[in-house]
């Protein structure tokens, strides 16, 4: 995480990421011709569920982990969004991501409002086993909140298909198995669909199409650089390769790799391990800071918050940056970019692949009715492109930058539907 000290003459960076949500919130509604009323209904969750996990661990003892629910705002419809298992999780921080999903699912037009989770652990040093009766824990304590109609939750940063399978079994024990549509990003044998794995980083693909079109940069021999080798990461990086374009770095949580010519992305992901390591195989790695600031094209922070900031926006080399993490460039960094004339594609433009297909597969739950990997990938593309040029266009009228509008868009969904509901 960068450092935020700051010089005697320079104020701190402000680094946390509910605050710096609420603000652009408050001017995307002072923009939109809303008061402070509607500010203070969509500032914060309408619920926060603080839990406490006891867990049996494999050597015999019980260890009690610490987790969150949060409900951002249901006028739309149920709340909708990913659990989360790291040790760096804070209740703002998924208060913000709850904040974000609304946003997304309004971007999109999505009949939901947004939900998160998550869980203050490190599945890096859990056993297969500890994890199950985490999930299953986790499950039990959220029970009375969440399902198919209420609150439906989806996988996120180190949880997947698996997670969401023992969740899924878990609730079916309490709740009588109601519907499997109470979780997204299931396994396909258990109600799940196609393209839900690599749903998020299909998304960003089709961001970075378009945003390279509205630039007039050819993805051909483009050169393309990615912060993160995770699911979304290693899967974009996959997808630009494949369109053509030339990964000339990417990196992990320990480092990064870089090779003017383009690197073998297939050889990469085959040496990665399941949490999205490899550079630990290599003698000539480079910093993450070193990475962002390589010469590219399109930069693709695809890994933890805060990675732009006001200390190296400047160097920012790339003319198109597409975010397919959440919250990885700060306010600051915003405006610094956006004056250097460089398109900054929104995480809750670019990463909304991930609830698109989630709801594609709610969909095909309730209908009972499942569709092909053709028909999930077009129908995509066709609400990615439709947000992009959505929020881009909103951007050009009002001479804003993309994050601001893609606040408005989403921000006048929520608030059309609180107003007609009587709730401001």
């Amino acid at each position: 995480m960068p450092s935020n000290n700051a010089t005697a003459n320079e104020p701190a960076e402000n680094l946390n990421i509910l605050t710096s949500t609420q603000l652009v919130i408050q001017d995307a509604l002072n923009k939109l011709g809303y008061g402070q009323d509607m500010f203070e209904l969509l500032k914060e969750p309408l619920r926060v569920l603080t839990v406490r996990i006891p867990v049996r661990m494999d050597d015999g003892s019980v260890k009690v982990f610490t987790g969150y629910r949060a409900q951002h705002n249901d006028a739309v419809g149920p709340t909708k969004g990913g659990i989360r298992f790291h040790p760096m999780v804070t209740e703002d921080e998924v208060k913000a991501l709850a904040i974000w999903m609304s946003l997304k699912c309004g971007i999109a037009n999505l009949p939901y409002g947004g939900g998160k989770g998550g869980i203050i652990c490190d599945p890096r040093e859990m056993s297969f086993r500890e994890l199950e009766r985490l999930c299953r824990g986790y499950v039990r304590a959220i029970s009375q909140i969440v399902g198919p109609t209420k609150d439906i939750p989806a996988p996120d940063v180190f949880t997947n298909a698996q997670s969401m399978a023992w969740m899924m079994d878990e609730y079916s024990r309490i709740r009588e198995f109601d519907a499997p549509g109470f979780i997204t990003g299931k396994p396909l044998v258990l109600g799940g669909s196609y393209g839900r794995e690599s749903a998020t980083a299909r998304g960003v693909a089709i961001a970075i199409e378009e945003a390279a079109k509205v630039k007039g940069i050819d993805l051909k021999d483009a050169r393309v650089v990615v912060q993160g080798f995770g699911n979304a990461g290693g899967y974009l990086a996959k997808f630009m390769h494949d369109a053509g374009a030339k990964v000339v770095g990417i990196s992990d949580a320990y480092g990064g790799l870089y090779d003017e010519k383009g690197l073998d992305i297939d050889y990469l992901l085959d040496r990665r391990d399941s949490f999205g390591t490899v550079t630990k195989l290599y003698k000539n790695v480079i910093t993450n800071q070193e990475l962002l600031e390589l010469d590219c094209d399109i930069l693709v922070p695809a890994a933890i918050e805060n990675q732009l900031t006001a200390r190296n926006a400047h160097n920012i080399k790339a003319s198109i940056v597409v975010e397919a993490a959440n919250g990885p460039t700060t306010i600051e960094a915003t405006k610094i970019l956006s004056d250097r004339g460089v398109l900054l594609v929104p995480d809750v433009v670019a990463n909304a692949g991930g609830v698109i297909v989630s709801y594609f597969e709610w969909v095909q739950n309730n209908q009972g009715y499942y569709w092909s990997a053709e028909e999930v990938d077009s129908r995509l593309k066709t609400i990615i492109s439709r947000s992009f040029h959505s929020v881009y266009e909103t951007s050009k009228l009002r001479k804003i930058d993309m994050r601001l509008a893609a606040f408005m868009v989403g921000c006048r969904r929520m608030a059309e539907a609180c107003q007609l509901r009587g709730w401001v």
